[in-house]
């Protein structure tokens, strides 16, 4: 009886966040943008004032984290995505719409598809598409455990089957969570669109406070480094795309033993146009610039594909993407909770050092992204309802992953085997294995023009990025107040990413990045369980309510007593 009074006591369908009313701060909550402020700007002079030291700490903490939360970050994914597939299956919550009765969706489905796929997951495609199948091909768990060959045609099913385990309903999974309670708080309680309002069902009236300033505070964080993380795998390759255009050899510089390396002024030159770009973009707005530039990013990435499904292995990669996605499904429900941990014996080190570099990676990469994508699909969702979210963000960009993944990756890994590129694409750096292979599939007349769209495309990715987590650290900020903010606070925060990345790849390259953050993904991972459990209680509260005729829908101005109003 208490349980079921539980379920069905009023919502709370106002959540007062004292934000400024006048001055430079107008708008914003001070509790949580100047700490978030400070946080980020102290990371930023701690990297570029005390590099060797930034590097070594983050490096300590990091092994730290993967050592002691591993089971946490594998088992924590799991739980996000076993939440999404029983969410969009359970009948009644499938058709809850996100937003009143009536509400009708903003954009198209193919715009919202774009601005999704953009935001979430472009940047990482292009860099990852090509290098990670080949990756794994090489090595793998299978070839630790010596149940395949590395680097033979027998281990480019477990290459595939781990390439789609990173980049599919994982990381989409972990994005629907955030963006459905955001939605689901913002659009049927009429609360701020803020990450804070996610946990109203577990901390009520005291996110006003201290605890919901906190909250925030760790999303802006996460969002800085997880996009960070993002743009710093960008900078890299836009960097190694300039070079193969023939920009100048500025771009590198070489140390004693000849390693290359990005140049100071290669990284600077970059962030400026990429920022630059995104600063620009941001104070359009998302209805204007980003959704224009997330069309044509689209538009582009099609084109691409075409030409692999064209000019490709085609066959090789259609066959790896039909037998992968069998394997992947056949392996999801081992795979997901699957944790290696270091037992002193060489298979066992070797099978934690793989994981830990790899899947807790990118389960760290996405949790750290989750505040910011998941926001923005809230922000571009309204009026879709539940099931339909979850299948237009979770399903349909994992399946497009895959394609990517199959057709790229297997074009690399099969000209590999067939000898023509003669060790070429497996020999080269992350950020040029794409450029590379496509000096070996094409005349250099032919490489050099591709080379150039896929430059456009990363640009434009890198753009769409960049001021969609300019916004969406603006709204966390305002509070969830989504209109347009001074230029001053759009041109902070645009410059911050640009300082963070800069930084950090100066402090210690793309690692420094990568364990900072690592380190920032831990508190939010907690957030999200939380917001997790949250949105059960909310959804299993509306139907319960429902069955007594009470209301379960509020609009925004919405000032009556919902202990009372009927539907």
């Amino acid at each position: 009886m208490h349980l079921k009074k539980m379920f069905t006591k009023p919502p709370i369908t106002n959540l007062l966040i004292r934000v400024s009313q006048s001055g430079f701060y107008q708008g914003f909550s001070k509790n949580v943008t100047i700490t978030a402020k400070i946080l980020v700007g102290a990371l930023i002079l701690w990297a570029i004032a005390f590099p060797e030291n930034a590097a070594s700490v983050l490096g300590q903490l990091n092994t730290f984290i993967l050592s002691v939360f591993n089971y946490w970050y594998i088992y924590a994914m799991a739980f996000f995505v076993i939440l999404c597939f029983a969410l969009a299956l359970w009948p009644k919550v499938g058709k809850l719409r996100l937003g009143m009765d009536d509400d009708t969706p903003e954009f198209s489905r193919f715009s919202w598809f774009s601005m999704m796929f953009g935001a979430g997951i472009g940047i990482g495609m292009l860099t990852f598409a090509a290098a990670e199948p080949m990756y794994h091909f090489a090595k793998s768990p299978g070839s630790i455990l010596g149940v395949t060959e590395a680097g033979t045609l027998g281990n480019v099913r477990d290459a595939y089957i781990w390439s789609f385990t990173h980049w599919g309903f994982a990381a989409w999974g972990c994005y629907s969570i955030v963006g459905l309670s955001l939605g689901f708080y913002a659009y049927r309680r009429g609360l701020p669109l803020t990450i804070r309002s996610s946990l109203a069902p577990l901390f009520g009236e005291k996110l006003s406070g201290k605890i919901g300033h906190s909250v925030d505070v760790i999303a802006v964080v996460a969002t800085v480094l997880g996009v960070a993380q993002t743009l710093g795998y960008g900078v890299e390759q836009f960097i190694s795309g300039l070079s193969k255009l023939g920009v100048g050899d500025w771009l590198f510089q070489y140390d004693a033993e000849g390693n290359r390396s990005t140049s100071t002024a290669g990284v600077l030159f970059a962030l400026a146009i990429i920022m630059g770009g995104s600063t620009l973009s941001a104070l359009s707005g998302v209805g204007k610039g980003i959704k224009w530039l997330s069309n044509f990013n689209m538009a582009l990435t099609f084109f691409i594909l075409f030409f692999f499904l064209v000019f490709g292995s085609t066959f090789f990669g259609i066959s790896n993407l039909f037998v992968g996605l069998w394997d992947y499904v056949l392996s999801v429900p081992k795979n997901m909770v699957t944790v290696w941990t270091a037992d002193g014996t060489a298979t066992g080190d070797a099978l934690a050092s793989w994981q830990g570099a790899w899947t807790i990676f990118y389960w760290a990469w996405w949790i750290a992204f989750a505040p910011f994508v998941g926001l923005f699909l809230a922000r571009i969702s309204k009026g879709r309802t539940i099931r339909e979210f979850i299948l237009g963000a979770m399903i349909a960009p994992s399946i497009m992953c895959f394609i990517w993944f199959s057709l790229v990756g297997g074009t690399a890994i099969d000209l590999e085997v067939t000898g023509l590129a003669n060790g070429v694409i497996s020999a080269a750096p992350l950020s040029d294995k794409l450029f590379v292979m496509l000096g070996v599939m094409l005349s250099e007349n032919i490489a050099y023009i591709m080379s150039f769209i896929v430059v456009i495309l990363l640009l434009t990715y890198l753009i769409t990025s960049a001021d969609s987590a300019v916004l969406i650290i603006n709204t966390i900020n305002a509070a969830g107040d989504e209109g347009p903010k001074a230029r001053p606070h759009i041109l902070f925060w645009g410059a911050a990413l640009a300082l963070v990345v800069g930084g950090l790849i100066i402090a210690g390259g793309l690692n420094a990045i990568q364990t900072a953050m690592i380190i920032g993904a831990l508190p939010f991972s907690m957030v999200m369980v939380l917001m997790g459990i949250s949105l059960v209680i909310a959804i299993y509260s509306d139907l319960e309510r429902d069955k007594q005729g009470y209301q379960t829908v509020f609009p925004e101005d919405y000032d009556g007593d919902p202990a009372t109003e009927k539907k």
